[in-house]
């Protein structure tokens, strides 16, 4: 058996899930695949030959050795939900996906491996890919009470383009629009996803809680620039609120512009460029060499891009759907590792 599902990016609404705001995200023709088949132990063995690593643990002893244990958090999500799992299994994970570079290799590989489980275990179940996802979210973030939100497990299973609310309840709408052609460059600069998370993550959520003593019925879904004003904000706190809010904006004018019949890309790419520069003057989550590949992928011709995933390294990704061989080329020029995208299907069953 061999399940892949693919990667992801986030084209509106990067560092706004965690905070309960809305997303527009798009799973990539990047995968990862996970093949295996039944032991006659107790023993899961798991070959990650693109990393040249084996992972082996017992059925019977699960113990997380960090908190980043999700093939064993997945199983004990799964084992809660009630599969069992009398017999072990040996598997093998490849992958195409950046690795800690902001494209959701983990969540693609824990998505992936929840589906498998679901497959493998001794009363195998067929799981909807909403599901799925939940269960990912469940053993990703819950389990460890890690800072993050829900986009990477439902752009993952889900696949294609997806608009996503998670307050005050999870909403997904799955979008028809065929956006065409993207370029997404490696970087290669290591990033520290959990550090820079919490930052983005608890400086806002501190002025959120800051603005609520003052107005608990304040609605960050609908809160205008003006009404900022009103609060004991500090510079920097405002600058931050300010920057969430036109992000927030910008989501729902991209979404507005994906749901028309005559769909501009150009406008699409030039938000693209909006979403990035609070991202890098605000959040202040890009790097120089980030900067370098946007600059040269503009230069050849792209509508747009941004940085994807948490920054500081990682990817980006520039709107190309007319010259997407050029862009790759400027990208690689300024020295990152580029790969031409398109829109994929969600986790499925090979």
């Amino acid at each position: 058996m061999e399940i892949s599902t693919p990667g992801r990016v986030c084209l509106f609404g990067e560092h706004q899930d965690y905070l309960g705001l809305p997303v527009l995200a798009m799973a990539i023709s990047l995968q990862s695949k996970i093949s295996g088949d039944y032991r006659s132990d107790s023993l899961v063995i798991i070959n990650k030959p693109d990393i040249g690593e084996t992972e082996k643990f017992n059925l019977n002893n699960i113990v997380y050795e960090s908190s980043r244990d999700y093939l064993k958090s997945g199983l004990n999500i799964c084992r809660r939900l009630g599969f069992r799992f009398s017999k072990g299994f040996e598997c093998e994970i490849q992958s195409n996906i950046p690795i800690k570079a902001g494209t959701s290799s983990s969540s693609s590989i824990l998505v992936g491996w929840i589906h498998f489980l679901s497959q493998i275990a001794d009363n195998p179940k067929a799981l909807d890919k909403n599901k799925i996802a939940k269960l990912a979210y469940e053993a990703e973030v819950i389990e460890f009470n890690s800072p993050g939100g829900m986009m990477d497990q439902y752009s993952t299973s889900l696949g294609g383009l997806i608009y996503l609310e998670s307050n005050p309840k999870v909403v997904v709408k799955q979008l028809t629009k065929d956006l065409g052609a993207f370029v997404l460059g490696d970087s290669m600069e290591q990033k520290d996803t959990i550090g820079i998370l919490s930052r983005c993550r608890e400086d806002r959520l501190a002025i959120i809680k800051k603005i609520k003593e003052f107005n608990p019925d304040i609605n960050f879904h609908t809160i205008s620039l003006d009404q900022i004003e009103s609060y004991n904000l500090n510079e920097d706190e405002q600058k931050l609120i300010q920057g969430t809010i036109k992000n927030r904006e910008l989501l729902l004018r991209a979404f507005e512009e994906i749901n028309k019949s005559e769909f501009d890309e150009k406008l699409f790419g030039g938000l693209l460029n909006e979403h990035h520069f609070v991202l890098r003057d605000v959040l202040k989550v890009s790097t120089p060499k980030i900067e370098l590949m946007l600059k040269y992928a503009l230069e050849a011709g792209a509508y747009g891009g941004k940085i994807n995933g948490s920054g500081g390294g990682g990817c980006m990704f520039a709107y190309c759907p007319k010259n997407p061989e050029e862009v790759k080329e400027a990208i690689e020029k300024a020295g990152g590792k580029a790969y031409i995208v398109y829109s994929s299907s969600g986790t499925e069953i090979n």
